[in-house]
């Protein structure tokens, strides 16, 4: 018998076809805590501060100051989000309030990171907006003191409580697919608003400052499996950006495998697609873009088709909040915790090593995101 004699169906040439069945109740909304209510404090009231305090205004929590380097700033914020909050001239001032649990620091980086630790050392518990740290040591070191002050440190990966990342997360963890095999993320849309914008500074502002959000979804998947990135990251023909705006990532898992594509530069038709296998089923999503999304579940019982209710934004924000608060409430690890967060930082940071030495890159092997 030839070795061309395979019938179609085996060339997946034919997919059967599958009946619906009812999908599974998952726990994918953004965690509320029962009864721990903290007065929270809010370090930097830029742009995507919007976010955070209208999801806590939404979420009917106590933000009772906030601190911005420019005043104006945090008084406007005050004034449409939670006007009862008081505005402070110097960001210690909330680290200094006994009646402040939580800290919020929304700053960048390169600014974050020594109030994080003052937060800690005051034995607040800290919401750090991502990406965490430009340096994994760093990272590991604010993760030690947390520890060693017995306070919670969580990273705002908000996209784990975009709905269809959240429920294809709580699906892979329920065991509804299996071992997972393979995750394929593909985002196709226009980020030239950055250009002229303090995002234009940012060296490698896919890999790094957009694509967290996938590398950390692949971490929730996944956990430590990553062995090694291919990355490449490249100017679109005609983009106003001085940066790169497409990026793309080949992982290596222990006995599997994902890609990243993020085109960044294509002006119509956006596209966001995720693909997950898994040993017993599969899971996809797709849509025109990161709010509208359809997920099917497939396994051997049939297709089910989940009805998702929320937005990433700004339930994504909700959700970093209220699991760290939930976390607080119940002494556990956050979900979203530094600790956590430094596997998908460090799958990052390979990628970016990766794009400049155009080589595979071991993760774990590159400890900082400036190669």
């Amino acid at each position: 018998m030839s070795g061309d004699s395979a019938g179609t169906d085996q060339y997946a040439l034919k997919s059967a076809k599958q009946r619906d069945v009812p999908a599974p109740d998952l726990p994918y909304t953004p965690p509320m805590p029962q009864h721990y209510r903290p007065r929270i404090g809010v370090i930097g009231t830029g742009g995507i501060s919007a976010s955070h305090l209208d999801a806590y205004r939404t979420a009917g929590w106590d933000v009772a100051a906030i601190w911005n380097r420019t005043r104006a700033k945090a008084e406007e914020k005050a004034a449409e989000y939670c006007p009862s909050a008081r505005i402070e001239d110097d960001w210690q001032a909330l680290l200094a309030d006994r009646e402040i649990d939580v800290i919020d620091i929304t700053l960048h980086p390169e600014h974050r990171v020594p109030i994080i630790k003052a937060a800690l050392q005051a034995g607040k518990h800290v919401l750090s907006q991502k990406p965490f740290v430009t340096d994994l040591d760093q990272g590991n070191d604010l993760v030690k003191l947390a520890d060693d002050q017995g306070v919670k440190l969580a990273v705002n990966q908000n996209g784990r409580w975009a709905p269809h990342l959240s429920w294809m997360r709580e699906a892979v963890s329920a065991g509804l697919i299996g071992d997972v095999l393979s995750a394929h993320i593909s985002i196709h849309w226009d980020h030239g608003w950055t250009a002229v914008t303090p995002f234009d500074e940012i060296d490698h502002l896919i890999l790094y400052d957009f694509g967290v959000h996938w590398f950390d979804f692949l971490t929730s998947l996944v956990g430590d499996r990553a062995e090694s990135v291919f990355a490449t990251a490249t100017t679109a023909r005609g983009q106003a950006n001085k940066v790169p705006l497409m990026s793309q990532a080949l992982v290596r898992l222990d006995q599997g495998q994902a890609s990243l594509v993020f085109d960044g530069g294509v002006p119509y038709g956006p596209r966001d697609t995720t693909y997950v296998a898994g040993t017993t089923g599969s899971l996809t999503s797709d849509g025109p873009d990161l709010s509208t999304q359809s997920v099917t579940l497939e396994t051997a019982h049939g297709i089910a088709r989940p009805a998702l209710n929320g937005q990433w934004f700004n339930d994504g924000f909700r959700g970093a909040m209220g699991e760290l608060l939930c976390a607080i409430e119940n002494n556990r690890e956050p979900t979203v915790s530094a600790r956590n967060n430094l596997r998908s930082l460090a799958i990052v940071f390979a990628a970016i090593a990766s794009s400049e030495r155009n080589r595979e890159i071991e993760v774990g092997s590159v400890r900082t995101a400036r190669t």
